[in-house]
This record gives structure tokens, C-alpha cells and sequence, in this order.
């Protein structure tokens, strides 16, 4: 499809309409205090993969309510002493997948995290090992309306607190520098890692690739594609539920948690985008709350966006920071 939202000189300029709880920061608060009672019991087990280059540790922590969670950590083999970590979240449907799918980071020489998304894994890559034992209410097939009717029953309330969580665990081990830790991920692992940047106030950079889960009451009108057409036939079926299913979805919009970003960001957006289109990236964007902020656009891209070529331009920027 050609370009369909709005022009780049209006991207630069758009500001959401999505309104912001009076009670967001305290609701996060109780949420990370609350699973903070559980003891994070981040366990690191060596993995034999055949990868000469480096150590695989298949990794178990507690996520929200003390949930088990998995990860893989991948290390440079020659690593001795503490080396910049990267944290990433992956994409809609996928899981954490296996150890020989992530290379790039720790070939850089930084640890690498990927964190599993629990009750996803199914979709695509090589799966995920992560259940989401919570029950929800109604729902349209997927993961965008699953306990959508209050805040604290939603979905998303679980995985973002999953990926603080992750973020602890990750800087739990020896062999990472805590105060050198990144976050980052493409589609909704873009939205998750908005929203760490938001929670967690000492990272050093954050880089949301075409991110997901980002001002709400544009994306569910503007585009027809999954996974934000779920909201829409939630709503198609449950008429008359539009004001609260919008205020549950208000306390987990990427735009929020952007304008609490406390570190240097680099963005991307597809303008040919559909999935995630590019007013909702940059939306986020625009309220990314440190001055030290770029956007790479791909002008002629759909959500694969910048793919490849956005994998070295990340590699690049990422040396002025980790």
C-alpha cells in the first residue's frame, strides 16, 4: 500500500489525543511494588548450543506475581569481566525462540537478554516456553482485549511487568554492567521497550524499532490490520464499551510511558506501515521525554521497516551509549 496516514512534516509535528490516568504513576507504583514482594529467583543454567563464540544461559525469573518467566542470556565466550547488556522483547507472537536466532548483540561483544512473552510463542520463530496462568473475561481471539474490562485484570499490565522484571534479572548476573543497559525491540518488543524506558529511570538508551501498543485511540480507527483490528471487533461484539475498554487501554499507551523516557532513544518508522502506522510511532516519539532523540524513517517500507539496514544503524548509534 502507498502512503496512507499522515504527511512527514505532519508526523513531526502530531501530538496524540490520548488521555492520561490522574492515577498512572501510582498505578505502576503498586504494580512493581506488588511483584517486587516476590523473590526474583533469576536462574541462570549454561546451555551447550555449539556456539563457539559464545555462552547460552537458559534463564528462569519471576515476573508478575511471582509468575515464572524465561529468557535466554548470551554472553561473548571471552567475557571475563562486566560488559554493557542489551535487553530486548520480541514481536507479536513470538517467544523467545532458540538461542542460534539471537547473534547479533553479543557478537558486538555486549550481553544480550531476550526475554520470553508469556501465553505467546506460538505464531512464528522458534516458539516460547512462558505461560500466562491468569485468567481473563471475555475476549476477541489474541492478546489486545484479554482482561481489557479493568486495568489491573489486563494483559499487558502482566507482560510490561514481566520486562521490568526481566530488566532485573538480566542485571542480576556477574558478567552484565547494570549501569550500562539498553532496551530494545521491534513491533510490540518496540512497545514493551517504551514502556521500560518509562518504568525504569536508569537506562542508558532505548531503541523502539516500529514499536507496537502505542496511542491507542488512533490506531484502533485507522487502520483494519491485526493485532489492532482485535480492539475493533472486541468492540464490534460488545457495543457500547468503547469509553472503558479506551480508559484500560490509556494506562498502558506507549505515549505515556514515552513522555517519562529518561534516556537517549532511537526510533524507527515505516511511512507505508499498516501494522503500526506512523503517526502512532511518532506519537511516542514526539513525547519521548529525553532531548536526545531520533527517529530513522523508511519511507517506502511496510512493518518490516528499516529490517536489516535498521540493525546496523542501531549498531552504530549504540556505541555512543553502551
Amino acid at each position: 500500500m502507498a502512503l496512507f496516514d499522515l504527511s512527514l512534516e505532519e508526523l513531526h509535528e502530531y501530538r496524540s489525543g490520548s488521555a492520561e490516568p490522574e492515577d498512572f504513576d501510582a498505578f505502576w507504583a503498586k504494580t512493581l511494588q506488588e511483584a517486587r514482594e516476590h523473590d526474583l529467583d533469576a536462574r541462570f543454567e549454561p546451555v551447550d548450543t555449539g556456539l563457539e563464540t559464545l555462552r547460552v544461559f537458559d534463564v528462569t525469573f519471576a515476573g508478575y506475581g511471582g509468575h515464572p518467566v524465561k529468557a535466554w542470556l548470551t554472553l561473548p565466550a571471552a567475557a571475563t569481566e562486566p560488559v554493557p547488556l542489551v535487553v530486548e522483547f520480541v514481536g507479536y507472537g513470538g517467544g523467545r525462540g532458540l538461542p542460534h536466532e539471537h547473534l547479533l548483540w553479543a557478537s558486538t561483544g555486549r550481553a544480550h537478554f531476550v526475554m520470553d512473552t508469556r501465553g505467546q510463542g506460538s505464531a512464528w520463530g522458534g516458539g516460547g516456553g512462558t505461560a500466562d496462568p491468569v485468567g481473563a473475561g471475555p475476549a476477541f481471539p489474541g492478546f489486545m482485549t484479554r482482561g481489557i474490562d479493568t486495568p489491573e485484570n489486563y494483559y499487558y499490565r502482566r507482560v510490561f511487568t514481566d520486562a521490568v522484571r526481566a530488566v532485573e534479572a538480566a542485571r542480576s548476573h556477574p558478567l552484565t554492567d547494570a549501569t550500562r543497559t539498553v532496551a530494545l525491540g521491534a513491533s510490540q518488543g518496540g512497545g514493551i521497550s517504551i514502556a521500560v524506558g518509562g518504568l525504569v529511570p536508569d537506562l542508558v538508551a532505548v531503541a523502539p524499532d516500529v514499536p507496537f501498543l502505542c496511542d491507542f485511540p488512533r490506531a484502533a480507527t485507522l487502520t483494519d490490520r491485526h493485532p489492532y483490528r482485535e480492539i475493533g471487533l472486541f468492540l464490534k461484539t460488545h457495543r457500547g464499551r468503547t469509553q472503558d475498554a479506551l480508559r484500560t487501554l490509556s494506562y498502558f499507551d506507549g505515549v505515556h510511558f514515552a513522555s517519562r523516557g529518561s534516556a537517549p532513544a532511537l526510533f524507527s518508522a515505516a511511512l507505508e506501515d499498516q501494522t503500526c502506522p506512523p503517526s502512532t510511532v511518532f506519537a511516542a516519539f514526539n513525547a519521548w521525554g529525553h532531548e536526545d532523540r531520533t527517529v530513522e524513517v523508511y519511507d517506502f517500507n511496510d512493518h518490516e521497516g528499516g529490517g536489516p539496514y535498521h540493525e546496523a544503524a542501531k549498531v552504530r548509534w549504540l556505541r555512543s551509549y553502551a
